[in-house]
């Protein structure tokens, strides 16, 4: 359970923390969709990609975190498969369910997209290595608690 008590309402600091958020993540989001759009990719193919760096995963946990119903992943893997870039493999655990695996091309391709992506890298500069570091722990513990972690 963490230290700090819950605000009852959200504060003026939190407001303005909620609205630096959301500017960032547009921000994020318009430069990724440009950056998968230039490699014939939609933005959630890229985000599936992206995904898979973890490791191959069913097709209903892509869902889940993508927040999206797993008849869409079906289109977006069949997608992604005829290209090269995923394939399905039979979960070593249960045989029963496919597990969704990035082949190298694809691997490589969510890397290659990663690497062109500069939305973070000016405004990440103008912190001291210290301060990314701060900031690191910091979303990493905000991450947990929204992903019920923490």
């Amino acid at each position: 359970m963490s230290q700090h008590a819950e605000p009852a309402v959200a504060d003026q600091l939190t407001l303005d923390v909620v609205d630096l958020m959301a500017t960032l993540v547009s921000a994020f989001h318009k430069e990724y969709e440009e950056a998968a759009g230039a490699r014939s990719l939609t933005g959630a193919q890229a985000k599936v990609l992206a995904l898979l760096r973890r490791g191959p995963m069913p097709m209903r946990r892509i869902a889940h975190t993508m927040s999206c119903e797993p008849s869409n992943i079906t289109g977006i893997v069949d997608r992604l498969e005829a290209r090269g870039l995923v394939e399905r493999r039979p979960d070593p655990e249960d045989r029963r369910v496919k597990l969704v695996a990035a082949t190298d091309a694809g691997a490589a391709a969510a890397a290659e997209l990663r690497g062109s992506l500069s939305f973070a890298r000016e405004p990440l500069a103008a912190l001291s290595p210290e301060e990314r570091v701060q900031l690191r722990g910091l979303l990493r513990r905000m991450a947990e608690r929204a992903n019920g972690e923490g």
